[in-house]
């Protein structure tokens, strides 16, 4: 309950920000919410009193991410909390896809991925280019080892890097972040801090330690190689490991309870949010003690992520077109699929569309559900500028 009401009040507090500019009289915005309400305190006193008040702090990202949220439509806030796929290296087509739907992100994935560092970089170039100040998000899956996008990543992966110490972990992310950033990627789906000793599953050749402590070191050093270099990204939370079963086919589920999964497998969940990792991505599977429904789909594990591991970055989904995948009839509406990952508290949705789907639906079914009241318009208001934020602080330095 306490929960809720921190989580209620916070969507509350983004939606008298948001008013109070639309209406003109909040013109920037202080570096915190505690300042904010101090200097607001300070000048009403000020005025009353005939004194001038203290100037207030600009944080010059915030005022701009305020300033454009207010000048967004309900659609254009809904578009740009999701980050799609559309194959092919042309970056023309690239750049027209992302600019078409006014989406907040892309992810590449292997059909994206041309045959020099040299071309994807003008690739990534061609996609900020439209609007230099926002660019969107561009993500990929850089974990090394299994999941390699970038033929040119030379630097090892998790079956190498489990049985080396820490600073090798460290040493391999720095080495591969600094290849995405000089390739204009900004996100990296890297870093797996899911936990197994079962060799049968299908995360266990990309884990980083078959135990808590020693997973959960080497995703902090992951996370530490990558800090300043490109955005961290934690996957796939609760946590993989308990389950054999692969998501991309099923929802797997465990009945593992929850203190055993704090034991188990928060640690290094814990271990990189403490680290700085600024996504952390949920999983497609379900831990029945605690929730039915995938943990994507799930406001208990959102809670549960922010409550209890003090995560206050993005939290994205999986790719939500793996719930089609499984051909459950419950998850073959991904409008549907989209409103409650929202719904559930995401950030940020990501979905590898099939070729040839219209992404406006997914938009259209998000929307709707704000108008229908399923989806408060302050959550979408509190995600649409983090999101904002982030994504002018990636722009160019003048």
């Amino acid at each position: 309950m306490r929960a809720a009401r921190r989580r209620t009040a916070a969507v509350a507090a983004v939606a008298l920000s948001v008013t109070l500019l639309l209406s003109g009289v909040l013109s920037g915005c202080v570096a915190a919410a505690t300042g904010a309400r101090s200097s607001a305190t300070a000048s009403a006193t000020a005025s009353a009193s005939g004194a001038p008040g203290p100037t207030p702090t600009v944080d010059p990202v915030e005022a701009y991410a305020r300033q454009r949220l207010a000048n967004q439509t309900l659609r254009q806030k809904v578009a740009g909390l999701f980050m799609l796929h559309v194959p092919g290296t042309d970056p023309a087509a690239l750049r027209g896809f992302v600019d078409r739907y006014g989406l907040g992100g892309v992810i590449l994935m292997g059909d994206n991925i041309p045959a020099s560092p040299a071309e994807l970089a003008a690739q990534t170039a061609a996609l900020k280019a439209s609007d230099p100040a926002l660019p969107p998000l561009i993500g990929v899956d850089e974990e090394g080892g299994d999941v390699t996008r970038l033929p040119w990543d030379d630097q090892p992966g998790a079956p190498t890097l489990r049985s080396l110490d820490p600073s090798a972990t460290q040493a391999a992310f720095a080495r591969r972040a600094t290849l995405l950033r000089d390739a204009g990627i900004s996100v990296n789906f890297g870093t797996v801090a899911d936990v197994t000793t079962d060799q049968d599953s299908f995360i266990a050749d990309r884990v980083l330690g078959t135990e808590a402590q020693g997973a959960a070191a080497r995703v902090a050093a992951s996370v530490t190689g990558e800090r300043g270099t490109v955005l961290s990204t934690l996957k796939h939370f609760p946590g993989h490991g308990e389950s054999e079963a692969d998501s991309h086919h099923a929802v797997p589920s465990t009945a593992v309870t929850k203190p055993d999964w704090s034991t188990r497998d928060a640690p290094p969940f814990r271990a990189g949010i403490d680290a700085g990792a600024e996504f952390v991505m949920f999983g497609h599977l379900s831990y029945t003690q605690v929730d039915a429904a995938p943990a994507s789909l799930s406001a208990a594990w959102h809670r549960i992520l922010t409550d209890e591991l003090g995560f206050r970055g993005v939290s994205i989904t999986d790719d939500l077109r793996m719930l089609q995948d499984t051909g459950l009839p419950q998850y073959q509406d991904p409008g549907e699929n989209a409103v409650q990952a929202i719904a559930a508290g995401n950030t940020m949705v990501l979905d590898v569309i099939p070729t040839g789907s219209d992404p406006n639906a997914l938009i259209d079914a998000v929307v709707t559900a704000v108008q229908n009241g399923r989806i408060p318009m302050a959550q979408i208001d509190a995600a649409a500028l983090e999101l904002l934020r982030l994504r002018h602080s990636l722009a160019p330095k003048e």
